[in-house]
């Protein structure tokens, strides 16, 4: 039996927050705090904000892709935009990265998506390389900005 690609489980939250925690020793992030954790499995599975396909070795996760919709006003059609995509190290290099990717391209072909975003750190060369190899391009015109919490409390009300 191989690996099944599916969607995500209320039944796979731990071990997919396991995941999640892989995922940010592996970008040297901190983990979500444990208040994040319970948001993060509500926002999927309770209120839908965001949708999670797992990878599973019989009855192990082995990696996921997050992902919700945002929308482009000039292609007048939903973006999916592909928060995470992650596969444990020790099962890499066997086409489970792929086909997490490619279950994406395939639920955005049948939503109807004009395209599909993601973003990837600077220093993920094997990422990079990736997503270049399937026909991606990276965008050298735009720049990411970001508000933390903090910053957006921090907005004034009137400029």
């Amino acid at each position: 039996m191989g690996i099944q690609i599916r969607g995500g489980r209320r039944r796979d939250a731990k071990q997919f927050i396991s995941l999640v925690r892989a995922l940010a020793r592996f970008e040297q992030l901190d983990p979500p705090s444990a208040e994040g954790t319970r948001r993060l499995v509500g926002d999927i599975f309770r209120k839908k904000r965001v949708n999670l396909i797992v990878a599973s070795d019989r009855s192990r996760l082995v990696g996921y892709a997050l992902y919700f919709y945002n929308y482009s006003s000039f292609v007048a059609k939903p973006t999916l935009y592909l928060e995470d995509l992650f596969v444990l190290d020790e099962y890499r290099k066997r086409g489970i990265g792929y086909a997490l990717f490619r279950k994406c391209v395939d639920i955005a072909i049948s939503e109807g998506c004009g395209r599909m975003e993601w973003a990837v750190l600077t220093w993920n060369e094997k990422a990079l390389n990736f997503y270049e190899k399937l026909g991606a391009r990276r965008m050298s015109d735009w720049y990411v900005y970001r508000l933390d919490e903090q910053a957006l409390d921090k907005v004034p009300r009137k400029v």
